[in-house]
């Protein structure tokens, strides 16, 4: 989404007036390792990212027992989206706060340009730091017309490379106007990334564009094509960017064909859908996924820093299942670092 020229020009700024200004502040920029309990385990050993997202209506209790049971069962982080499916949800904020106080348990935080203008992403940037999330991934967001509010306006004055440069530019302590806020935020600078789009020469253009404009690590969309993934971990690999490999389980074969048909970006393998459908649904259909899930992600580990998991329909316990006995010896090998690419 184009953003309007004098918020594109009010966060376009490089990365030498960036140091300029940190030097004339003195600011103390955070390394990386230092920003979260996150941040400093990847590279060190593999790291799990399980998504919980708020749930529809008031009511938050099942998204926090899912968490206490993710924590339980070894993960490190939840991902928690930003408005997602465009549908009546609580603040991501507001979810990411109560798991981190109830739990015990990091979070990552979505940002996305749909709903908030520079000022309004701004204030809850500020806010979110406050408040103890140290986590970011940053993207532009699908539109309203996805969700069930088709007619609400979407605002974009920022994409995703707009806010990474608006948080990259907090991390060294300046306003979007140029003033010293003080102190730098500690923001981790996670975003997305599609390795099966349609249009692959322009994702790789917007994510050498997203590196330069401050992110960190790579959280792709699921991939069920082991030569998509492959080329895109053999893309990436020269941006020194470290990469979470998106794993969403399929739970059935109408699951798979729903995906594959209606969700744009989603494809998914004649082969796929084909085991998919001999399992059939309930238990074996989620087993059938779980196993594709996971022979995706053996295929790669040794490739990549971690895994992002996306349980499908809530069912949470999928996750676990996935990277059962993954992330344990990857602890107790030193995790990622095997090929030795970062």
């Amino acid at each position: 989404m184009p953003q309007s020229r004098s918020v594109a020009a009010t966060v376009a700024i490089r990365s030498d007036s960036l140091a300029r200004s940190s030097r004339a502040s003195r600011i103390r920029v955070v390394p990386r390792e230092q920003k979260s309990a996150f941040a400093a385990n990847i590279g060190k050993r593999f790291v799990v990212s399980v998504e919980v997202n708020p749930p529809v209506g008031l009511d938050p209790s099942r998204a926090v027992a899912a968490a206490k049971m993710l924590r339980a069962g070894g993960i490190d982080v939840v991902n928690i989206a930003d408005g997602a499916r465009a549908q009546a949800r609580m603040s991501n904020l507001a979810l990411a706060v109560r798991v981190q106080q109830e739990v015990g348990l990091e979070t990552i935080l979505h940002v996305c340009g749909r709903d908030r203008n520079l000022l309004a992403t701004l204030a809850h940037l500020l806010g979110a730091h406050d408040l103890g999330v140290r986590n970011l991934v940053v993207i532009t967001g699908d539109p309203p017309k996805m969700g069930d509010f088709p007619d609400a306006t979407a605002v974009y004055d920022l994409d995703s490379i707009g806010i990474l440069k608006l948080a990259a530019r907090l991390n060294v302590g300046v306003d979007p106007g140029g003033k010293s806020l003080g102190a730098g935020t500690s923001f981790l600078l996670a975003t997305g990334a599609e390795p099966a789009a349609l249009n692959y020469e322009r994702e790789i253009a917007r994510l050498r564009e997203k590196k330069a404009a401050g992110a960190e690590l790579v959280m792709t969309q699921p991939v069920y094509d082991p030569a998509s993934l492959g080329r895109f971990l053999d893309d990436v690999a020269p941006l020194g960017l470290s990469v979470l490999v998106g794993i969403l389980p399929l739970a059935s074969y109408r699951n798979a064909e729903f995906l594959h048909n209606e969700v744009p970006g989603m494809q998914i393998p004649e082969a796929v859908r084909e085991r998919m459908r001999k399992a059939g649904a309930g238990p074996a259909g989620r087993k059938e996924g779980v196993a594709i899930a996971r022979e995706t992600l053996t295929a790669v580990r040794s490739r990549v820093h971690g895994a992002y998991v996306m349980p499908p329909l809530e069912h949470y316990e999928l996750a676990l299942e996935v990277v059962d006995d993954f992330s344990a010896s990857a602890r107790g090998a030193g995790g990622f670092g095997h090929s030795g690419r970062q």
